[in-house]
Parts: C-alpha cells; sequence; structure tokens
C-alpha cells in the first residue's frame, strides 16, 4: 500500500484521476480482508466551524469514486485526536486546512497511524495532510529571522520558518500549494539553511505517490523536489508519469 499526497486544490478535476490510486488500494485492501459492507475510510478534519459541512461534501465527492464506509475524526483547532478515532480502519485520509492545528491535533495519534501504514493501510494527505506526513514537518512561516523566504499568505499564522515532528510516513520535507502559493521558495531556502535535508514541494491538483517502487506523479502540476548541493541547492520537477 501507499502514501498519497496531494498538493492541494478543489473541487475534484480530471475525473477523480489524482485519487483514484488511493481509492482502488482502499478496496483492494478490504476486499483481500474480506470485509462485505464496505472499506472503512477515516476522514480527518480539524477545523473550526465548518468541519461538518466540509466533511459532508468531501463524503459526496469521494463516493463518486469508490463505495466504502465513511469514519468522521472531526475536531476543532488543536483539539488532541486519540488513537482509538482508527480502530479498524481499511484507509485514512487527513484533509486541510491550518497545517500547525493538525499538528497539534493529529500528535497523540501519530503512533497509530504510523503503525496502521506499516501493515497496509493506504494514506491519503491533503494540503495540511500531506505537509505533516513527513518525519521533519513544514507547518508554516514567511521569513528565517529578518529574511522573507516567501509570501506571508502562505504562513499558516506563522512569521518564522516552522519545523516540527511530523507523522513520519516519509524522510523528505513537503511543501504543498508549490506553484499557486510559491512556497518551492520557503522548501529552498529551508534546505539552505539546513533547517530540513531536502523535500518535495507538491502543486495543486497533483499528487505524489510514495510505495513499494518509484515514486509515482499523478494529475496535472508538478512535483518540485530539492536537494542539497555543495553549500547550494539542486531544483527539478517532476511531472505526472515520471517516476
Amino acid at each position: 500500500m501507499s502514501i498519497h499526497l496531494v498538493g492541494g486544490g478543489w473541487p475534484i478535476e480530471d475525473d477523480g484521476a489524482v485519487y483514484r490510486l488511493f481509492f482502488d488500494e482502499l478496496v483492494a485492501r478490504a476486499e483481500a480482508a474480506g470485509v462485505l459492507e464496505g472499506s472503512r475510510l477515516a476522514i480527518v478534519l480539524v477545523r473550526d466551524g465548518d468541519a461538518p459541512e466540509r466533511y459532508a461534501e468531501l463524503v459526496a465527492a469521494f463516493e463518486q469514486l469508490a463505495k466504502f464506509v465513511p469514519v468522521p475524526v472531526l475536531a476543532p483547532e488543536n483539539a488532541p485526536i486519540g488513537p482509538e478515532k482508527f480502530a479498524d480502519v481499511d484507509g485514512i485520509v487527513v484533509w486541510g486546512g491550518l497545517t500547525p492545528a493538525y499538528r497539534t491535533s493529529l500528535e497523540p495519534a501519530f503512533g497509530e497511524i504510523r503503525r496502521l501504514v506499516a501493515s497496509g493501510v493506504p494514506y491519503l494527505g491533503f494540503s495540511a495532510g500531506a505537509s505533516i506526513a513527513a518525519e521533519r514537518a513544514i507547518v508554516g512561516g514567511w521569513k528565517i529571522d529578518e529574511v522573507e523566504i516567501g509570501a506571508e499568505e502562505a504562513d499558516e499564522d506563522l512569521e518564522q520558518l516552522t519545523i516540527a515532528a511530523g507523522i513520519g510516513l516519509i524522510d523528505l520535507a513537503v511543501d504543498v500549494h508549490a506553484a499557486q502559493w510559491g512556497t518551492i521558495s520557503r522548501l529552498i531556502a529551508a534546505t539552505e539553511a539546513g533547517a530540513v535535508d531536502g523535500g518535495v514541494a507538491i502543486d495543486e491538483h497533483t499528487a505524489l505517490v510514495v510505495g513499494v517502487g518509484p515514486l509515482q506523479v499523478v494529475g496535472r502540476g508538478s512535483v518540485w523536489k530539492v536537494t542539497p548541493d555543495a553549500g547550494s541547492v539542486r531544483v527539478s520537477t517532476a511531472g505526472a508519469g515520471a517516476s
């Protein structure tokens, strides 16, 4: 099973191509386990005010892609989510919103999510859910000291570049809304400063799929890879179909 990291962008476009591999894995896992009543899909939303409405919107959209039993995991920003919320699920979706709030809310369940994914449960992180999948997560910020490294509008309510422990599903740092919000510059600056050891920035309507074998890019945009290179950084891109 795989880890699917989506760089944002809603509603679904391109006939759901960004999400289909995840839902194929979700259904296959349940069928292999002999689950007859449908795959149990945990949908995590950490949002103030609109979580129930957004949850209903997601369920309606996802039901066009596969049959499943939705398991709501809803919390206000920064409210703790315990590991018991993920009991007996066949897949996990962690959605978007304020990245630091998702990290804080889900921290008590990090170990259980890692255990489930290691056992074969597919994970889909969208925007914030993609960022916090990393071992060292970029959770926000638009400055390093007094130097601007990105747009203030993408700050996640944080001024200084902030790196924190994430779920730990992958060892690369992840930034999102890359082309749309210009966050590729934040990842470059974080890498140059040694705050992270390189990573990927994912465009909207684009997914990076991490599983057995080569990495795969799905969708209409690009994944920007940043790697340290002799005191500087190297930037490369990969589009749909790349591995």
